[in-house]
């Protein structure tokens, strides 16, 4: 069962992001502040939800939420930062953008950290499958990452993203070799097979 909060009383958000993986697309992390009191039998991590449970969670979150906010790094920025540092990045913006009360604590799912706010906090390996409000905010981050990669499936269809999210999938790198690339991959990942690369050299 997910724990309610790390210290009871204290105002803590929790923050995940989405998309540290894929290919293709951005990170996309989310900060939760969640009531006291708040319960779902459902909210988990969102590894182990269902797409139909994780947006209905969604909803409940947001509509329930003392305060929640999602922030988006594109794949430029990941480029530029290197995906760590982009995905703590996203995070701290999704800690900047709550509107409401600010949070006295920071939940981190993971175990490296980069703090650009001047709140406190603490890193949780499985923090997602710890407390309620880092799965809350992973819940947030992948179900808004998944409707953003669908809206770019719309504009670049020959590479799944409807169903693969711009993770490496086998179906996926044959679609970069047929096709290359495009301004949503992001270049300093290895967006070839291996044997691709050593065929070209």
């Amino acid at each position: 069962m997910l724990k309610p909060w790390l210290i009871e009383g204290r105002r803590e958000a929790g923050c995940d992001e989405a998309g540290r993986g894929p290919l293709a697309g951005p990170v996309v992390a989310a900060a939760v502040i969640l009531p006291q009191d708040y319960s779902n039998p459902v909210l988990n991590d969102s590894k182990q939800l269902s797409e139909r449970q994780r947006n209905l969670l969604r909803t409940d979150i947001e509509a329930n939420a003392l305060a929640w906010a999602v922030a988006v790094v594109s794949p430029e920025d990941i480029d530029r930062l290197n995906i760590l540092h982009a995905s703590t990045h996203a995070m701290c913006l999704a800690v900047q953008q709550l509107k409401g009360p600010k949070p006295d604590f920071l939940l981190i799912d993971g175990n490296r950290f980069y703090n650009e706010t001047d709140i406190p906090y603490q890193t949780f390996v499985k923090g997602d499958a710890t407390y309620m409000s880092i799965a809350a905010a992973s819940i947030l981050a992948k179900t808004h990452r998944d409707e953003i990669m669908l809206r770019l499936h719309q504009e670049y269809p020959d590479y799944g993203w409807d169903r693969n999210k711009g993770y490496p999938t086998a179906a996926h790198y044959d679609a970069i070799e047929r096709h290359g690339i495009t301004p949503y991959h992001r270049r300093s990942f290895a967006l070839y097979r291996q044997h691709t690369l050593f065929d070209k050299q």
